[in-house]
């Protein structure tokens, strides 16, 4: 008998110990992508902050100051797809936010579908090109769609690529009208969205609208300033470009936060036991994508106000729902806007890569290897598209083209690096190919991709907006978890991105995403 009751005794006080430390998951998940947000901006400019925004999260979160991605040539669309999937470009297929199509030779969004129509933008979009279930996929799988999942984001890709393939609705800012807007891939429109569109929308309140700065002049000293007064523009100037100009200016965070008011105060967001997810994301790049040396008092006082909308946040979800209910999680997209190249005057080395005319030129090169006909197809952002079909018509290997054609490119002036599709996909193992390959995908990415020097400006006169200045400096980026169970801590260690969409499946106890192979991070108490 005394056994008996030991045994009995011994089982009761494991089970009880299991119980325990079994957790709840938390009612919410906040996941908040800050695009171009870098950790060393923003522990510099923290003097300028409050106590409840960016020094709380610091202070009280799981902190990781060096993460990064583990792909060259980052963007914003690349940055949110890999964030959400745990996975790189390589897999998901989101290379970047356009790239070139090659059954049409035109350049595409990553979240471009016309299988369906747009909700107040003629724009037709859907996650259909995301190629690898997200963390929100898995959250409406595992509770058999009863889950939550909302997107809010300034910029349509962010929206789409947050959301995920499942989502009730993705959500993000008409660069024409100013309107809210989504596509009809997700449910219906919100009626109450519908209203307040018509009554409270941006472009009802834009009228004599301005920014200048929160405070003095003297007070944005921790970026080298080039100008003598401070800075004042009048968001309504341009009315034919007003509202693209407004989304990058910090005040497009307030109306992220605007709109997450709406949905905690017109949806059951939090309210029941079963987890949902809310995917925001904020802007912290510079105004107009100017350089740094132009806006530096600008960008100083974007972060103070970004400082700000992240306290209010906060607010928002302890009165709503309560932080120790809520799990929130902030990246960064680990990338900045490309600077203006470096003047002559100071003598570094520097010079000019046409894009346009490195392709006419490889062409001729193969057809006077190859005989008449035209071998490159497109080009677009520093890749080139061979002719295919031309190659297999002459009955020529494709990989010896490739090879033929990265020879000849490694002797234009300030190409650093030159890769075929063969080279890249089933060439030997270096740290350096590792990158490329991770952000190359095989029916997406070019035949040949070219890396020029730093200092040297890429232009591409048939596609003006992918002009830029190449520079290879390190970006750190912070990733913060904060609220439901985090314990508080402060990590040196060097992270990848792809460690946060299994870290959020752990604590929701749901599967990793369906592409994601990263060890979870241990984030909780």
């Amino acid at each position: 008998m005394k056994g008996i009751l030991t045994s009995i005794f011994a089982v009761l006080t494991i089970s009880g110990l299991h119980a325990q430390t079994q957790q709840a998951a938390p009612k919410l998940v906040v996941t908040v992508t800050i695009d171009q947000l870098r950790t060393d901006y923003l522990e510099t400019f923290s003097p300028l902050y409050g106590e409840k925004g960016f020094k709380r999260l610091l202070r009280d979160g799981n902190v990781y100051k060096n993460a990064g991605y583990d792909f060259d040539n980052v963007d914003r669309s690349s940055a949110i797809a890999s964030f959400y999937t745990g996975t790189t470009p390589s897999v998901h297929g989101i290379i970047a936010n356009r790239w070139m199509d090659r059954n049409t030779l035109r350049p595409v969004s990553c979240v471009d579908d016309t299988e369906y129509l747009g909700n107040y933008t003629t724009e037709n979009s859907s996650p259909v090109l995301l190629l690898s279930s997200t963390v929100a996929d898995e959250l409406k799988i595992a509770t058999r769609n009863k889950a939550l999942i909302y997107s809010i984001a300034p910029n349509r890709d962010a929206a789409i690529l947050s959301a995920g393939h499942c989502a009730d609705g993705a959500y993000w800012i008409n660069p024409n009208t100013g309107k809210w807007c989504g596509s009809t891939y997700y449910t219906d429109f919100p009626w109450w969205l519908n209203q307040y569109n018509e009554k409270d929308g941006i472009d009802m309140r834009m009228n004599g609208n301005s920014w200048t700065p929160v405070y003095s002049p003297d007070k944005y000293t921790y970026l080298p300033e080039w100008r003598d007064i401070t800075f004042k523009y009048k968001l309504d100037d341009d009315r034919n470009n007003k509202y693209r100009r407004f989304i990058t200016t910090p005040f497009a965070n307030e109306e992220v936060n605007l709109l997450v008011k709406q949905f905690l105060n017109n949806t059951n967001l939090g309210k029941d036991d079963i987890t949902d997810l809310l995917a925001l994301t904020y802007y912290a790049g510079n105004y107009m994508n100017k350089p740094t040396q132009e806006c530096a008092m600008e960008l100083q006082d974007a972060y103070v106000r970004l400082d700000r909308n992240i306290a209010e946040l906060l607010e928002m979800l302890d009165r709503k729902i309560g932080l120790h209910q809520v799990l929130i999680c902030i990246t960064s997209t680990g990338y900045t806007d490309s600077d203006a190249s470096d003047l002559g005057i100071y003598r570094i080395p520097t010079g000019t890569f046409y894009l346009n005319r490195c392709a006419g030129l490889l062409n001729m090169f193969l057809m006077a290897t190859y005989g008449e006909g035209k071998y490159v197809e497109a080009y677009y952002d520093q890749q080139l598209y061979l002719n295919h079909k031309l190659i297999e018509q002459k009955q020529l290997s494709l990989k010896d083209v490739q090879e033929k054609s990265t020879e000849f490119l490694m002797q234009f002036s300030g190409v650093n690096e030159a890769y075929s599709q063969n080279q890249i996909l089933l060439g030997s193992w270096s740290p350096q190919n590792e990158l490329i390959r991770n952000g190359f995908h095989r029916k997406r990415s070019g035949d040949l991709v070219i890396n020029c020097l730093p200092g040297w400006k890429v232009v591409d006169d048939s596609h003006p907006l992918q002009n830029k200045v190449v520079r290879s400096g390190y970006i750190p980026m912070p990733v913060i978890f904060f609220g439901h169970q985090v314990k508080a801590e402060q990590n040196e260690s060097p992270v990848t991105v792809d460690h946060i969409a299994p870290t959020l499946a752990r604590t929701l106890r749901i599967r990793a995403p369906n592409a994601s192979k990263s060890m979870p991070l241990e984030i909780l108490k």
